[in-house]
């Protein structure tokens, strides 16, 4: 089966356009102008008139998490309040609506309590309490790494061993003496834990719904931790992964980050699990990633790492996941197997700790297995140059400046703010720098993401020149960090991330000229087709 996409301004590279583009079995034939391509097109390729339109390569998220993303396309929608009495209202509406969901307990990810137009209070038991005690109420705030819980909850988990067990996270104190309903980190964890997860078949449901969303968004390939993360028992997250794709109902293109909840799970993935014995053909829609690991928690929780501590709050020093032994330990075995590993860091300390850790473990001056550092937002200048000496990749989220702009001066101080958040810096550098969201972190829709990346200004257009504008990319490296460099974090630049004859016929069809209009516009672009493997998965209606 052939395809043509022809009176299109096709983006091949910087500085470069074509016309047309024919398709054949999933792979890009050919490239050039219209009478060159239609010259090879023949009677039974079906033909798309671009009618003047962009076309780009379709975006690589580098990290995300796709089956949260479903649930959260499922849940009450807490991000969108601007205070905790809407928050309250919002949950309560969702109980009201949608009875079946919650007879387990209510579960949902997004506040942020920077963003609160009522002050910037955390919300707390008692505010729980007047959305519901009858059952467990957990509200994720949008970082993943505090919640907000109930009553209920905090009883189950005394009820379960006490709260005083958590050796990664905290059980906050209210000034009466009790919980406050505030936990961070494996605290947070357990009680989300308490809430029954969705069986096999709604997952699927759910990752589905996450997929329709992303490929409506122009995202053709995601590489996502869900194994280990959000689906806590790793077979079950490969099965699931397997059977949507075995059946053909993936529309997007599927690379696992696999989380691991001990050492020994991990060695039994290597030697007997899913690594082992999985079966993955060479052209697979569904393939295995690296390892992921975690460092720190996140800035706006206070539990990101940092080598000087907050501002105002000099002896806290965030949360360390794992230890530096545990670190090693994991590192030592995927380089004994030669697994890419990529690890959560955000504040300074946890980067500095993580290089030292790459360079001790793997001892590879030309990082030939890619190792990686996601997010890697609060940075000196010797992390910079240790990121571009050592060749350490970096998965960036620039969409996180719509929130940390308004607070990381606040909490890291001007000076270290100022080189932090640098992804125009390592780019410029040489690093293999690439796009992803951290989904549903923020939402997945990539044109908000470069909007980011090239005016440095939050959604409302603030500030006025952009924050640290240094740090601004021009539009064509802002895509090519999103398509060609997402695809070279996963050893797929030969094939993927171009609109290139022998590439595979991922693309995306705008329905404006990313190259040509105001910026400040950007974030309103939306693609009227999606074309994975040289399948269309989604179509506007006005195209």
């Amino acid at each position: 089966m052939k395809t043509l996409l022809y009176n299109a301004k096709v983006y091949v590279e910087k500085g470069n356009f074509a016309q047309a583009v024919l398709v054949e079995d999933g792979i890009i034939r050919k490239v050039g102008t219209n009478q060159e391509v239609m010259a090879l097109s023949g009677k039974d390729t079906e033909t798309v008139d671009c009618e003047g339109r962009t076309v780009i390569p379709g975006f690589n998220d580098t990290h995300l998490h796709l089956a949260m993303f479903g649930e959260f396309l499922n849940q009450a929608r807490i991000g969108e309040a601007a205070s905790i009495g809407e928050m309250i209202q919002i949950c309560r509406e969702f109980i009201k609506q949608h009875p079946d969901r919650v007879k387990n307990g209510l579960h949902a990810v997004g506040w942020n309590q920077d963003l609160f137009e009522d002050g910037h209070r955390l919300p707390g038991r008692a505010d729980l309490d007047r959305i519901s005690t009858g059952i467990p109420i957990v509200l994720e705030r949008v970082c993943g790494h505090m919640m907000a819980v109930n009553s209920r909850v905090l009883e189950l988990l005394e009820a379960d061993g006490g709260l005083a067990r958590f050796p990664e996270g905290e059980v906050m104190m209210g000034e009466d003496g009790r919980p406050s309903g505030i936990l961070t980190e494996n605290a947070g964890k357990a009680a989300r834990d308490l809430i029954a997860e969705p069986d096999k078949e709604m997952r699927k449901k759910l990752l589905l719904d996450a997929m329709e969303y992303a490929a409506a968004h122009g995202i053709t390939s995601v590489q996502s931790n869900d194994a280990g993360t959000v689906i806590m028992d790793t077979s079950a997250a490969f099965q699931i992964l397997h059977e949507i794709y075995d059946e053909g109902r993936g529309k997007i293109r599927y690379r696992h980050q696999t989380a691991f909840h001990s050492l020994k799970e991990f060695q039994d993935y290597l030697e007997k699990g899913e690594f082992a014995c999985g079966k993955y053909d060479e052209d697979s829609w569904l393939t295995l990633g690296p390892l992921k690991l975690f460092k720190d928690g996140s800035l706006g929780a206070r539990t990101a790492q940092m080598k000087d501590g907050y501002v105002g709050d000099r002896a806290n020093h965030g949360q360390e996941w794992m230890s530096r032994e545990e670190l090693e330990q994991y590192c030592r075995l995927a380089k004994a197997y030669g697994v890419q590993t990529v690890t959560h860091v955000i504040g300074d300390k946890a980067a500095a700790e993580m290089l030292d850790c790459y360079s001790r473990i793997f001892q590879d001056p030309e990082n030939k297995r890619r190792h990686a550092l996601i997010h890697c937002q609060i940075t000196n200048r010797e992390i910079l140059e240790r990121i571009k000496e050592e060749k350490i990749l970096v998965f960036a989220q620039p969409v996180f400046l719509d929130a940390d702009m308004k607070i990381v001066e606040e909490l890291c101080g001007k000076e270290l703010a100022s080189t932090s958040y640098a992804f125009g810096t390592l780019l410029r550098n040489g690093v293999h720098l690439s796009y992803g969201t951290d989904c549903p972190v923020e939402d997945c829709n990539p044109f908000v993401n470069l909007y980011m990346a090239v005016t440095r200004k939050d959604k409302e257009g603030r500030p006025e020149g952009g924050f640290y504008p240094s740090e601004c990319v021009d539009v064509e490296t802002a895509v090519d960090a999103y398509t060609l460099e997402s695809a070279y974090a996963e050893f797929m630049e030969d094939r993927k991330g171009r609109i290139r004859e022998g590439y595979y016929a991922d693309m995306v069809v705008l329905d404006a000229d990313i190259f040509t209009v105001d910026v400040m516009k950007m974030k309103d672009i939306l693609p009227v087709l999606t074309m994975t493997g040289g399948k269309t998965v989604y179509r506007s209606k006005a195209f």
